[in-house]
């Protein structure tokens, strides 16, 4: 089966959240890289929830971002925290969102997409997870500052 354009979008995007969700399982349970990876592929992808169905993810995409994540931590956690205000180092910060700069540092460490398409996209994710609130704004302008620190031609 063939996907259109749009289908492989809609997977890249549904990993991207996924892989944000799983970081966030990581450190809030301590589970492996490997378990979670495999939790996620083998039962949330694609699973019907009260709300309507979730879409299947890209298993490319949520692997490189999740294993990215963990391999590179140290350095995109620097990133991170040069982009917050000194009085907040990513220790302090909500875990969904320590969760999400760790996912989309992944991508602007590793991948290559263009990071204004990738700043796009976790602000979209931060939006479902905080809709009523000033998170998006918040990970729209760290995403920028380490986007622009990484890759300052793609600007």
């Amino acid at each position: 089966m063939t996907l259109s354009g749009n289908e492989k979008r809609k997977m890249r995007s549904a990993a991207r959240l996924y892989a944000v969700q799983a970081l966030f399982q990581m450190e809030s349970s301590g589970q492996t890289v490997d378990r979670v990876i495999r939790e996620f592929e083998d039962f949330r992808f694609g699973e019907i929830l009260e709300e309507g169905e979730m879409v299947e993810g890209d298993p490319d995409l949520f692997r490189a971002l999740v294993d990215t994540a963990v391999n590179r931590q140290a350095k995109i956690d620097q990133l991170t925290d040069r982009a917050l205000v000194a009085k907040w180092p990513i220790a302090r910060i909500d875990p969904t969102l320590r969760a999400l700069f760790r996912a989309a540092g992944a991508e602007l460490v590793e991948g290559n997409t263009p990071p204004k398409v990738v700043i796009s996209e976790f602000v979209d994710v931060a939006r479902a997870f905080f809709p009523e609130s000033d998170e998006p704004k918040f990970a729209n302008a760290v995403l920028d500052h380490i986007a622009r620190e990484l890759r300052p031609e793609a600007f």
